[in-house]
């Protein structure tokens, strides 16, 4: 992989964003906001894309195997996990194989729960997420007294991608997909969604104006953003900031909609 992270006479952290494509720029977006002076590189796996389809366990030996590559090229300090399928799958076996201190992305399931007033919500995710006992787990031992609905997508990352790429998804299309999320019984409606894909809240303003009425869509981004500036606290803030830099493991040049987008997150073309 080119564009390396450069170490050399700067003592700024430097961190990794790993995704299966252009889903963990939600995630990017908030932790360079809590550490603007970091030095960053985007890893998207989109050779891989779409992760949520695919064996658990060719995904996990893939998975290890790139960021295995990664490390040994770009000598991160920190690493987020910026996919809710990577990490519920494989964080456990990267942290068993690599020193480097990892972040994950898992369903925001406790604070969805905590907030909810009608104690009814979705969570909405690849199929790959919402069916490991992991999110299973998670509903156990946070949702006491809150009905929770898993609701599995196989395209909406992908719509997220096209969109992203400039090739706008019919409304219908997104509708069908979250229509699933929205309960109405005993007369509880859901109020709240967990957006468990990184990818999805590229798409939140889309999921406002389709939805059938108003919930609040639990985007993750900002509580790993706080974990990635409490585990760099001791890190003093640098004084000069270098331009984020982002890789395709397919060796893609990305179309010119894509660039525009990507300049939007600050990525250089």
């Amino acid at each position: 992989m080119p564009n390396s992270i450069d170490h050399s006479g700067n003592d700024a952290p430097a961190i990794l964003i790993f995704d299966s494509g252009v889903g963990g720029l939600t995630v990017f977006r908030e932790v360079i906001a809590a550490r603007p002076d970091a030095r960053f590189v985007y890893v998207a796996d989109d050779a891989g894309f779409p992760y949520g389809n695919q064996p658990p366990d060719a995904l996990i030996e893939r998975i290890v195997r790139v960021m295995g590559e990664a490390i040994a090229e770009h000598r991160p300090d920190l690493i987020v996990i910026a996919c809710n399928t990577a990490s519920t799958l494989a964080l456990a076996e990267l942290r068993k194989r690599y020193t480097v201190p990892f972040v994950g992305t898992v369903p925001a399931i406790k604070p969805a729960c905590a907030q909810s007033k009608s104690k009814r919500i979705a969570v909405l995710g690849t199929k790959a997420t919402v069916s490991l006992e992991y999110t299973r787990a998670l509903i156990r031992e946070f949702a006491s007294g809150c009905d929770v609905v898993l609701v599995g997508s196989r395209s909406l990352a992908s719509i997220a991608e096209h969109e992203l790429s400039g090739m706008p998804v019919a409304d219908a299309d997104i509708a069908a997909e979250i229509a699933p999320c929205f309960v109405d019984t005993d007369g509880r409606k859901t109020d709240t969604v967990v957006l468990a894909c990184t990818h999805y809240p590229l798409l939140t303003d889309r999921f406002r104006k389709l939805a059938p009425w108003p919930v609040d869509w639990i985007d993750p981004a900002p509580a790993i953003a706080r974990r990635v500036a409490d585990l760099l606290h001791e890190r003093p803030a640098a004084a000069a900031r270098t331009p984020p830099r982002i890789v395709f493991t397919s060796g893609r040049v990305p179309p010119a909609p894509l660039k525009a987008a990507l300049a939007r997150f600050g990525f250089s073309p």
